[in-house]
């Protein structure tokens, strides 16, 4: 997996959402960001606010998916990243990848998003596994 230096910032108040592990793609309950959201969630939302469109997806539909995104091994900020315990997406984690080596994710251990190096979700028995990355496909060039 390689990865390009571009760096995406990331607003503010992105920052501050709780996770809501009840707030997930397609759920009656989740309206974008408000009352908090899962891990799916909180990317989608963060990169619809960058023009991205994508449908809500859960982690198995997103790896499966080839109609809104493709799979890619070099990284540039916008890609999706799906992390679990074993090489399933079932219940897979996501994040997004903003630069430099980071993803920006929202996990229930941290309770808000959190900007790590991608070695380091190795690290947590959960993340051990990387599953790999998607990009959005889009009319619009996102990624000049």
């Amino acid at each position: 997996m390689k990865a390009n230096a571009q760096m995406l910032t990331i607003p503010p108040h992105f920052l501050s959402v709780h996770y809501n592990g009840a707030h997930y793609p397609g759920s009656p309950n989740t309206n974008g960001l408000q009352g908090g959201a899962n891990c799916q969630q909180f990317a989608y939302e963060l990169l619809r606010h960058f023009g991205y469109q994508i449908p809500d997806l859960r982690s198995r539909e997103l790896w499966e998916d080839t109609t809104h995104t493709c799979h890619v091994e070099e990284l540039v900020w916008g890609d999706l990243l799906l992390w679990n315990k074993t090489s399933d997406a079932y219940g897979a984690h996501v994040g997004v990848y903003i630069g430099a080596g980071q993803a920006v994710h929202l996990a229930k251990d941290n309770g808000y998003p959190v900007i790590d190096r991608l070695e380091n979700f190795l690290q947590h028995p959960a993340y051990r596994v990387f599953i790999g990355a998607k990009r959005i496909r889009s009319e619009k060039d996102h990624y000049d």
